[in-house]
């Protein structure tokens, strides 16, 4: 397929900015791949719309996901677990600011950090950067990785322990650039036209401490995520406690997210893109657990794109799911042949994305931007702080 075939126009208005007060209150949009039929509003036993008390009809919401699976159906989540990789240091002498994205720790006795720099072109190897007012927390730069990478060694001698402490300390929740960078137009005095004003943009969206525990899933276990994997948001503990009554079965793998999903796609043949690698573990515990439930003709239920990546990269060609530990690269597009699971969990993606792709391919291209063209229309949130959709396969 085509770049250019995953363009559409999202308003600004309908990109999600903050989290919903209760996790799994978003709304949830329905789509049967095989049936072709599209769910927003909720029916009763008898198939007629439920009303609110004004009489407009009910939105299905995330927490109604119980009710479309059964006893011994399983999810398939990603537990990694997101570090506060967003630093902002100063640079020696000219004291610029300087922000330093935290990828993965390289070297635990050397200190040594992948890290993406912005503005890159300031920052060359030798240069030093200052983290705090104390001036104890510095590194050094000592390679230059992509145009915006590079190596930095922290000049910090105490206990690893202590070290990632003190450095998570200092930075932030690393939520994606939509949201921090969001604007709006602001009326401020003309200083050039005294009695005169002018209207300026400003950034509105700042990272609150609130957010490192928002842009975490309530099961996140493992270290190693640079962002979140965001569809496992809205899943409540009040939720997953009544799937675990209704006898639903979880199983946790790991994939540590990375940036490739925001990278900008720069081909317009997609079999040209290349993805950036992540790395992944599959355990044996979550394949007895899918294995032995797809056996018994069991629903396999995908917590989204980086499950789908993951599980597609250890499925076999038995269907079975396999063990697995190293990294991926995979790239997940229309048309794609799915060796695992049945049915996926998956947020509203921006125009042109490769999560947009993920899931056109998991749900059937025309029949997922028919439902994005409804999402727009009914004022549904994008991003990872939006609405949900669950693709079925009936």
């Amino acid at each position: 397929m085509k770049l250019s075939q995953f363009k559409f126009r999202l308003p600004e208005e309908q990109i999600a900015l903050y989290p919903n007060y209760n996790r799994d209150e978003c709304r949830m949009m329905v789509v049967h791949r095989k049936s072709e039929r599209i769910d927003m509003f909720r029916n009763d036993e008898n198939g007629q719309p439920l009303k609110n008390e004004d009489g407009s009809p009910q939105f299905i919401e995330f927490r109604h996901l119980i009710e479309y699976f059964d006893e011994g159906d399983v999810f398939v989540f990603n537990d990694t677990k997101v570090f506060p990789a967003r630093l902002y240091g100063t640079k020696e002498k000219t004291d610029a600011k300087i922000e330093v994205f935290l990828l993965r720790e390289l070297n635990e006795q050397l200190r040594l950090w992948d890290v993406l720099v912005e503005p890159a072109r300031k920052i060359r190897i030798g240069n030093k950067l200052f983290f705090d007012e104390s001036g104890t927390m510095v590194a050094e730069v000592i390679d230059n990785t992509t145009s915006r990478g590079r190596t930095l060694r922290f000049l910090y001698d105490c206990p690893h322990d202590k070290f990632k402490r003190e450095l998570y300390a200092l930075g932030s929740a690393p939520l994606p650039h939509y949201i921090i960078d969001h604007e709006v137009e602001k009326e401020v005095p003309d200083e050039s036209e005294p009695g005169k004003t002018k209207i300026i943009k400003v950034k509105d969206r700042p990272v609150l401490p609130q957010d490192m525990e928002d842009f975490q899933c309530i099961y996140a276990k493992n270290e190693g995520a640079v962002t979140a994997p965001a569809s496992g948001l809205h899943f409540s503990r009040e939720l997953m406690k009544r799937m675990e009554i209704k006898g639903i079965e979880f199983a946790f793998i790991t994939m540590h997210c990375a940036l490739g999903a925001f990278h900008n796609i720069e081909v317009e043949d997609l079999t040209k893109h290349k993805m950036d690698s992540e790395q992944m573990f599959v355990e044996k515990e979550a394949c007895d657990i899918v294995n032995t439930a797809k056996a018994e003709g069991r629903h396999i239920c995908a917590v989204g794109t980086s499950v789908i990546k993951a599980t597609e990269t250890a499925v076999g060609t038995d269907g079975q799911l396999k063990e697995y530990e190293g990294w991926t690269n995979k790239f997940i597009f229309p048309p794609h042949e799915f060796g695992l699971a049945d049915a996926m969990v998956c947020n509203f993606y921006h125009p042109l994305s490769t999560l947009l792709m993920s899931a056109c391919a998991f749900g059937g291209y025309d029949l997922v931007m028919k439902a994005y063209d409804m999402a727009i229309e009914n004022g549904y949130k994008f991003g990872c702080y939006g609405d949900a959709m669950l693709i079925l396969d009936d």
